[in-house]
Formats: C-alpha cells, sequence, structure tokens
C-alpha cells in the first residue's frame, strides 16, 4: 500500500475524532500563527492539515488567506463537511508535501503538525524542506510539530522519527533561524499521553553575493 492509499483508508474508516492526533482546540499552533504573522491577510499553509480544526480556529480568527494541503481526498472532505458554507473561503489542496503543490514565495507561515515526523527517509527530508524553501517568503516562518524524543516510535501502522529541538532545527540547516520551541502533552482521543516537539522557524535565505567586476 502507498502512502495515499494509506491515508486515504485512515480517513475513510475513522471520523477525524478519533484519530490519535486530533486536537478540539489546536491553542498552541494558533497562538505561534497570532504571534508573529497578526495580519489577518497572511497567507497561511496548513501542510497535511487533514481534518485540522486549525483551519476552524484561524477563520474564527479573521484569516482570509488560508490553504490546508493533503494527500488524503478524504481527510480534506471530512474537513469541508465540517465548515458547511465557510469552507469556500479555504483553499483545499489534494497534493504530496513533497512535491511542488504551492506558489512559490507565496506563502508567510507554513504549519506541519504531524507529518513531519512520518518521513524516516533522509531523502524524503530534503524533498520536504526543498518545498519549505520554495514556498516561504523570506523571513517567512514554518512551525512543525513532531513527536519528541520520548514520544511514540510509531504511529498509525508506520515508523516515525522522534525529535529534540535541536535535532529539527539542524534538519532545516542555516537558512532557517529558531525564532522559539515548545512541547506539548497531547491527550489522544483515547486518552493516551504523547509528547509533542514544536519548533518556530524563521526563513532567512542568504543573499546570493554580486561577483566582483
Amino acid at each position: 500500500m502507498d502512502t495515499k492509499q494509506h491515508w486515504e483508508k485512515i480517513y475513510t474508516t475513522r471520523r477525524a475524532t478519533e484519530v490519535s492526533w486530533f486536537q478540539t482546540d489546536p491553542h498552541r499552533s494558533l497562538a505561534f500563527i497570532r504571534r508573529v504573522a497578526p495580519d489577518v491577510h497572511s497567507a497561511i499553509a496548513d501542510v497535511g492539515g487533514g481534518a485540522s480544526t486549525l483551519v476552524d480556529a484561524l477563520l474564527h480568527a479573521g484569516y482570509q488567506d488560508l490553504t490546508v494541503l493533503d494527500i488524503s481526498a478524504a481527510a480534506l472532505a471530512q474537513a469541508r463537511d465540517r465548515l458547511a458554507d465557510s469552507a469556500g473561503k479555504v483553499n483545499w489542496l489534494v497534493a504530496n508535501a513533497l512535491q511542488p503543490a504551492l506558489p512559490q514565495a507565496g506563502i508567510d507561515f507554513w504549519h506541519d503538525r504531524a507529518v513531519f515526523h512520518f518521513l524516516t527517509d533522509p531523502r524524503d527530508r530534503e524533498r520536504y524542506i526543498e518545498q519549505v524553501r520554495r514556498a516561504l517568503r523570506p523571513g517567512g516562518y514554518v512551525l512543525i510539530a513532531t513527536f519528541a524524543e520520548d514520544g511514540p516510535q510509531k504511529c498509525s501502522g508506520l515508523n516515525v522519527t522522534r525529535y529534540s529541538t535541536s535535532v529539527l532545527k539542524a534538519q532545516f540547516g542555516d537558512e532557517f533561524e529558531l525564532v522559539d520551541h515548545d512541547r506539548e502533552d497531547h491527550v489522544t482521543p483515547a486518552g493516551v499521553h504523547q509528547s509533542f516537539q514544536y519548533c518556530l522557524l524563521r526563513f532567512l535565505p542568504r543573499t546570493p553575493k554580486e561577483p566582483v567586476p
């Protein structure tokens, strides 16, 4: 079963409120976004957003340029159904985060909670980070939330890679400045505690040096 089939199966056999990463109130992600991208016209992409309630919270906060990207069409359908008439205010994008899907240099804030830790192949992590670099405007932000070092070793039947702040920052390299970090004790719908690591990074690409005449 390939990656897309795996996630389509997850979201066609479970409701959004039944998956382990579900949050009723994504307050931590929302707080990071409102802190560094307070302009409601900021272009925000929730990558791997699936049926997350973050888009609901962003709409309620007045944000007007929202994209939710996920590999699973079924996941996005659940979110659209939940939002009903408000769904038309969001750009829904069925796509793989490892491929160019977002406009180049068109995003102010890239949000990812619980996608990056599934990339256990270093080549996939490189492809993902290249898409972040491609999509973010210079000075834009990326918030990555993964399982922490003491978090689960598997999720939804798949192996994951766990991270500390320093290791997660190192994955993104020198063009990304660590702005802040936080930990979360996430309680799943089944009552299981999972440790998450959040890293807020700012994209500061190097300016190419002009040739010496």
